[in-house]
């Protein structure tokens, strides 16, 4: 039974393994100080043409998430989402343990929009009142949309109007950057965002993310935060050495377009067999739309999880393509739907 529900079910990408194995035995500095951080530090530094940036090996994204939050924002400050962003459905109320209240904002396609943002603003004026001092978005979204240039850029300077950092949840950023519909590169988010985070578990590696401080202002005492998170790990090569392959020959920008291409076929099949889409989507994460009697069946060959239910037969399902997955595969579930 072949899983489509994520993009992290599978291991790691040979090469990390190789790199992994070949290191086991060498002696390094703790605590992301080891050569193999520095060096993957520099080459991440090197595709977003921002040699002045920060960047920080980080276990894992809700951990990303929640210690970056918690360390740019003062104890009376709140963070503005979309209504499906991960810190406001899928981390336990992560940021929100640490003190920061999450705005939710509705929104059909997993996109914040600077009207929306400013009137979260203008509506919170006073002492009496948290104060909204972050912009929180996925790129890709929740959704599986994207964010483009332009976009980013008019909440840039949304943001700036509003005296407000914007920090950029990157868990799927390969698939954004190698979209055939994105028209964004590594340097816009250096440029565009206060911080940004690159993420390794859902694009080859065992586990890991990279983020990337832009504000000089945000830099200070970083460490300390991760420290008492329980962020800086000691044996912080493990992650350095995954981003040092990941970022090596292009490695990281190949899987994500893999995992973007199949997902691409496995949508335009779904679509030529008569089923409609919730939206159409260029990433690596479709959202079909089945009767219940279809949905049923696959379950017994595909596991992937159920989205929304639309009415009494029909509903959404979602179908994750990973670096790992196998144009076998996707034929294999386009020809089971197709006999049923």
């Amino acid at each position: 039974m072949y899983s489509f529900r994520n993009d992290y079910s599978d291991g790691g990408h040979p090469a990390i393994l190789k790199a992994l194995t070949e290191t086991a035995n060498q002696q390094t500095d703790g605590y992301c100080e080891d050569r193999f951080c520095l060096e993957a530090a520099n080459l991440i530094r090197g595709y977003i043409n921002a040699q002045d940036a920060a960047v920080h090996f980080i276990a894992g994204g809700t951990l990303t998430n929640l210690t970056a939050i918690s360390a740019f924002l003062r104890p009376h400050e709140a963070v503005i989402s979309a209504e499906s962003g991960h810190i406001y459905v899928h981390e336990t109320g992560s940021v929100e343990a640490t003190g920061h209240k999450v705005f939710p904002i509705q929104s059909a396609n997993g996109k914040l929009r600077p009207e929306q943002i400013e009137t979260v603003v203008a509506e919170h004026h006073f002492e009496h009142m948290v104060k909204p001092r972050l912009v929180y978005i996925s790129q890709p979204t929740e959704m599986g949309t994207l964010y483009s240039k332009g976009e980013l850029s008019a909440l840039r300077t949304c943001c700036d109007n509003n005296n407000l950092l914007l920090f950029a949840d990157g868990a799927r950023l390969g698939s954004a950057l190698t979209s055939n519909s994105g028209d964004t590169e590594f340097s816009d988010y250096a440029v565009l965002c206060d911080a940004f985070y690159i993420g390794g578990t859902k694009n080859g590696a065992i586990f890991g993310e990279a983020l990337v401080i832009c504000n000089n202002e945000l830099k200070a005492d970083f460490r300390y935060h991760m420290k008492q998170k329980g962020a800086l790990a000691a044996k912080g090569r493990i992650l350095g050495i995954q981003f040092k392959r990941l970022f090596e020959d292009e490695l990281y920008l190949n899987l994500a377009a893999h995992a973007n291409m199949l997902a691409d076929r496995l949508q335009r099949g779904i679509l030529d067999s008569g089923f409609e889409m919730l939206f159409k989507s260029s990433t690596n994460q479709i959202f079909p739309i089945f009767p219940e009697s279809v949905i049923v069946e696959l379950e017994k060959y595909f596991q992937f999880y159920r989205w929304e239910k639309l009415d009494d037969e029909k509903s959404v399902i979602r179908l994750v393509c990973s670096w790992n997955t196998d144009k076998k595969d996707v034929d294999r579930f386009l020809d089971t739907l197709g006999k049923l």
